[in-house]
């Protein structure tokens, strides 16, 4: 890839309760250290922004961390790793949820407990950044016009209003916003991450920013080959497998 790129890190759940939201913190604390041993810099959502505008230089490979939904477990065990190497992550909030437990789509059983107000304020005075996660976690490509908009600014306003800081950023929930989406969540936010497998380069929409699913690097090995530069032909693999596989879902769809 032409340029400096960014692996943008995908997580969920840090803990052992499994399924592909789920790291156990055993091995995220190696996937931190290796992060660490490795040299490759952590940086912000910000700075990529701030690069692409030709403010700041970026390393030729870099790493921005990144959590959907803000379970408690980021608190309990996520932050005091990251905390440690001194990485700055940013979590994706969805607001109805706070200091609740999880209640959309595909949840765990039993459902998984997101942060509160007050630890989500303690941890954005220790350097963690918060974004939109809309407010209900819907498919936001199924919304009408009205329902689209109430997602995307009251989610943005409360997280502001609670914390007293701008939110910039966003993330759709499932990773889901089609074109029409994605410019309404432009006219909002500085950028918006979804589910697309691969590394960011200089050519990426920032609205339609490529991740790296951490659940496919628990392998210690192959996390370490990727961070030194050899992940292209596994990352091609995955790319291709998921390919297949939302081919054999399409006739599935329209039922």
């Amino acid at each position: 890839m032409p340029g400096p790129f960014v692996d943008i890190l995908m997580y969920h759940s840090i803990s052992k309760r499994g399924g592909a939201t789920s790291v156990a913190p055993g091995i995220f604390a190696d996937q931190m250290a290796a992060i660490a041993e490795a040299g490759v810099p952590v940086i912000t959502l910000d700075d990529l922004l701030a690069a692409r505008e030709g403010r700041v230089p970026l390393a030729p490979h870099s790493l921005i961390l990144t959590f959907d939904d803000g379970f408690q477990d980021f608190a309990d065990a996520a932050w005091p790793m990251m905390a440690k190497h001194g990485f700055r992550p940013i979590v994706y909030l969805p607001t109805a949820f706070v200091g609740r437990a999880e209640g959309w789509r595909g949840i765990a059983d039993p459902p998984r407990a997101l942060m509160g107000w007050g630890t989500i304020r303690a941890l954005a005075k220790e350097g963690v950044t918060f974004g939109s996660h809309t407010v209900n976690h819907p498919e936001l490509d199924s919304l009408p016009a009205d329902a689209l908009e109430a997602e995307l600014v009251r989610s943005r306003s409360e997280i502001e209003d609670r914390l007293e800081a701008q939110v910039r950023h966003f993330a759709p929930p499932y990773g889901i916003a089609g074109p029409e989406v994605r410019a309404r969540i432009a006219e909002s936010y500085h950028s918006s991450v979804g589910t697309r497998l691969g590394q960011a380069g200089p050519g990426d929409d920032p609205f339609d920013l490529p991740r790296l699913e951490m659940f496919y690097f628990t392998d210690r090995a192959r996390w370490r080959a990727h961070l030194a530069g050899r992940g292209a032909a596994y990352l091609a693999a995955r790319r291709a497998m998921r390919a297949v596989k939302a081919v054999a879902m399409k006739p599935w769809r329209g039922l």
